[in-house]
């Protein structure tokens, strides 16, 4: 087993070329995001930016499953948070730690459940469902992380002939 990935010595350009672009990508999100705050959705995002920087061609990184993945992790992950909101949810016989942890869990099992349905598998967003139960977060963020998505989408679009998949 090597070190050091041997198609590094005849792509070279494209890996320092799509390393920048993540970089800048994760660039642009981090100041306009406040990243003590939003810790989680930034993960997700730079998880997002590896897939679709590294592997353009690979499934995940095409337009379908980075946009579609996000918009079901974005209404799992909302709707299991406002439904451990309800009143009736602190009633339940169970604390409201396991109650936030059983909808967290769910939010997850859920969204992934609709994208491999709907074909829009995003590993990344089903981590976001999570994200939007455990953290807090505005429906400006929401908004926001769905422009950082389009921003992605469209660069690798725009940049698809020019990558290569680095792994």
């Amino acid at each position: 087993m090597e070190i050091i990935d041997k198609k590094i010595r005849t792509n070279f350009r494209a890996y320092i070329f799509q390393s920048l672009l993540a970089t800048l990508t994760i660039l642009l999100i981090l100041l306009f995001m406040d990243v003590t705050v939003h810790i989680t959705i930034i993960a997700v995002l730079g998880s997002s930016a590896f897939l679709v920087f590294t592997r353009p061609r690979a499934y995940g990184s095409h337009p379908r499953p980075l946009i579609g993945g996000y918009v079901i992790g974005i209404g799992v992950g909302t709707l299991f948070y406002h439904l451990s909101q309800l009143p009736e949810m602190m009633s339940l016989p169970v604390s409201a730690n396991t109650v936030f942890i059983v909808f967290a869990a769910l939010s997850v099992g859920v969204a992934i459940f609709c994208m491999v349905v709907t074909n829009t598998e995003h590993s990344p967003a089903a981590g976001l469902s999570l994200g939007l139960v455990v953290t807090s977060w505005s429906y400006g963020d929401i908004l926001f992380v769905m422009g950082a998505v389009l921003f992605m989408a469209v660069l690798r679009q725009l940049l698809q002939p020019v990558m290569i998949d680095l792994m």
